[in-house]
């Protein structure tokens, strides 16, 4: 805390500071950019910050992020909701969506098996997703978890799940390199292991 600035100011840039990828010099350069603007500007930040907080919850169906009952893909009738594409966080949804080869649903797990880490499959919503499966309809589910250890063990997990449900399950080709994250994947990664998926 810094005693030349006042109380307000301090606590503005300790929040900033909290962000990540924000450090002091980032923090404090903000805090001022915020003080500086005209009133209306900074409290569409506000009331942004608010907004994102009091309205976005889970799909209904696919646990991703929504504003109503359904997100805009599972409300999307265009969508081919015979394939489901497991990711492990919504940001994977962004990143495969961006391709522009997706017509497929999907299923957001909300992260990834770890015991080491106090994560079990019942923290996840792998139950949502074998219900999804069972309710009939659907054709192929493509495994597009992260290719890490982890990711790794709970695309096996879901598959022994799946594996007596007359349903065909797939895997994102390895395109992606182990140990990376789909969401900082590139585009043409991204449309490789799209597009070569292989069957379990």
């Amino acid at each position: 805390m810094n005693p030349a600035y006042t109380k307000s100011l301090n606590e503005l840039i300790e929040q900033f500071g909290k962000l990540p990828g924000i450090g002091p010099k980032t923090a404090e350069r903000l805090a001022f950019h915020i003080l500086k603007a005209e009133p209306n500007e900074a409290l569409a930040l506000a009331e942004a910050i608010s907004d994102v907080k009091k309205n976005i919850h889970q799909c209904r169906v696919c646990c991703n992020l929504a504003e109503a009952e359904l997100c805009g893909i599972c409300a999307d009738s265009r969508r081919d909701h015979s394939v489901i594409c497991v990711v492990e966080q919504p940001k994977d949804v962004i990143s495969l969506e961006k391709t522009g080869l997706c017509r497929w649903v999907y299923h957001v797990l909300n992260g990834h098996i770890a015991p080491l880490e106090g994560i079990e499959p019942e923290d996840l919503t792998i139950d949502a997703l074998i219900k999804r499966v069972r309710a009939g309809g659907v054709s192929e589910v493509v495994m597009a978890t992260n290719p890490t250890l982890e990711g790794d063990g709970t695309a096996l997990y879901i598959h022994s799940l799946l594996r007596n449900m007359n349903v065909k399950v797939t895997r994102l080709a390895r395109g992606l390199p182990t140990g990376s994250a789909i969401e900082f994947a590139a585009s043409s990664i991204l449309q490789d292991a799209i597009l070569g998926r292989t069957t379990f």
